[in-house]
């Protein structure tokens, strides 16, 4: 399996705007979230990307994508039919070969030298499957994210095979069919943000669509693929920030300046602020 190309979606209507917002990125640099997305999809060896965008937000992104706009390829998604749909929308881009799935309104952070894009498509090449990346979350978060039930691969601590996919279950659903042995107690693995796909599961989300008018979820998609062959979960060394979230902006950018060259004089800034609170 080789991983060439990535598909990032920016459509929803509470997501579209993110992605052009300015963040500093860990060398202190100012630029778009959408460029910090893109050198993490290039960093782990990108060479063709789609966006998956709002009908009239192209100028908008090819302006935010800076340098790296020639290397962009624009899909509209042309009636808001779910996140799934939204992926669907990329199926000719994407062809029979198999890609690499990004959000448009995340920011990765990675707690190795590889960036969190790069050891999930190591992952999926080396294991030739379809690999979905998750974050061990508390329960309380279950209600922003899909999460998957599995059991651990012998000899591979972070990796697990999955044999159920809900989209945001309840703590008690979760309890029932989603505990995983080993992870601490009211957490589960929860989707990042991050997958590398094949063209089955595009495949998958083209019956759905044909299928029924309402909006189509990556997640129903995800668990047919589990029951009918090899995917897999990948628990990537380190977090995700969705800007989405309540101060999930502030957070992103807090996260990139503690992982980065100016860690030393942002830490200081917090310290001197939670000290003048203390007056």
């Amino acid at each position: 399996m080789q991983i060439r190309k990535a598909l990032i979606t920016a459509a929803g209507r509470n997501q579209r705007t993110l992605p052009l917002q300015t963040l500093v990125d860990r060398q202190g640099e100012p630029k778009s979230a959408l460029g910090v997305i893109l050198e993490e999809a290039l960093s782990a060896g990108i060479e063709e990307i789609g966006v998956v965008v709002h009908p009239g937000d192209q100028t908008a992104f090819t302006a935010a994508a800076g340098p790296h706009a020639r290397r962009l390829r624009f899909i509209e998604q042309q009636e808001p039919r779910g996140y799934g749909h939204a992926v669907w929308c990329g199926r000719e881009f994407t062809g029979d070969a198999p890609f690499l799935l990004m959000v448009g309104d995340h920011v990765y952070i990675s707690a190795t030298e590889k960036c969190c894009a790069r050891q999930l498509v190591e992952v999926a090449t080396e294991e030739d499957a379809a690999v979905s990346a998750v974050q061990a979350t508390h329960e309380s978060k279950l209600p922003y994210y899909g999460a998957i039930g599995g059991r651990r691969i012998h000899g591979r601590e972070a990796l697990y095979e999955i044999t159920e996919v809900l989209e945001k279950p309840t703590p008690t659903t979760a309890e029932q069919r989603l505990v995983i042995p080993g992870l601490r107690a009211a957490h589960y693995l929860c989707f990042f943000g991050m997958h590398v796909l094949n063209p089955a599961a595009m495949s998958l989300l083209d019956h759905a669509v044909k299928e029924t008018s309402a909006p189509v979820h990556l997640s129903t998609a995800l668990a047919t693929l589990a029951r009918q062959g090899r995917y897999l979960a990948y628990e990537t060394r380190g977090r995700r920030h969705d800007m989405g979230a309540k101060y999930g902006f502030l957070n992103a950018q807090l996260a990139l300046a503690l992982a980065g060259a100016d860690r030393d004089e942002v830490l200081a800034g917090i310290v001197e602020l939670l000290a003048q609170r203390g007056r």
